[in-house]
């Protein structure tokens, strides 16, 4: 799949649409395996029992998780209206699995009704992070799971590749640029960091929910 800028109903660029998951690349399939591995560490630390998946794409970690919870784990994945995510959610279904438009800002669920949040590769393309990371903690009584590009590692490593040369390597989309300490330091502010991974070239964490 060609990368490409995405637009929603509403105006927003949505970002940059690349089947990192798919791709044959050599290059990207090994920078992904390592992200996969230390994202599967982190769900281990979670154990979530049930979901929330905010951005969830075209539902690829979304579809995988519910076979991961099971039948008696609840996950719900949320994005905004695309028909071409809703035409990958059609391709990815399970009994457990339920995929809502609805964007992370304004979300219609109950407090504590999950007991995981995540959101992955999300935040970098939000224009009120907080807002998302706030209503996100609101709705899960145990865990965030969260990855973002880890900045200038990202824009660097695309500069490297002759991609973005006009943006100085900034992805279409991503108006949101952290470091790894400036990243904790935001979701600090929402729990306690357990776990802080650094897969090239991301940052992933952990967050524990509570007093």
């Amino acid at each position: 799949m060609k990368s490409k800028v995405t637009v929603d109903s509403e105006g927003t660029v949505t970002g940059n649409t690349y089947d990192k998951y798919g791709s044959t690349n050599p290059v990207v399939r090994r920078l992904m395996a390592k992200f996969h591995r230390d994202l599967d560490a982190c769900y281990e630390i979670a154990a979530p029992t049930s979901i929330l998946d905010i951005g969830c794409g075209e539902g690829v970690l979304t579809h995988e998780w519910a076979g991961r919870l099971g039948i008696g784990g609840r996950i719900v994945g949320t994005d905004l209206d695309d028909p071409l995510l809703h035409a990958q959610w059609e391709k990815r279904r399970a009994p457990n699995l339920e995929y809502r438009v609805m964007k992370g800002e304004r979300l219609d669920f109950a407090d504590n009704e999950f007991d995981t949040a995540t959101a992955i590769e999300v935040l970098e393309h939000v224009t009120d992070p907080e807002m998302v990371l706030s209503e996100m903690s609101r709705c899960a009584t145990r865990w965030l799971l969260v990855s973002v590009p880890r900045e200038p590692l990202w824009q660097m490593t695309n500069l490297a590749r002759g991609a973005y040369w006009s943006d100085l390597g900034n992805t279409p989309g991503h108006i949101n640029h952290w470091s790894s300490r400036s990243f904790r330091r935001l979701l600090s502010r929402y729990g306690k960091v357990v776990e802080l991974r650094h897969p090239f070239p991301w940052i992933m964490a952990v967050v524990q929910l509570g007093d």
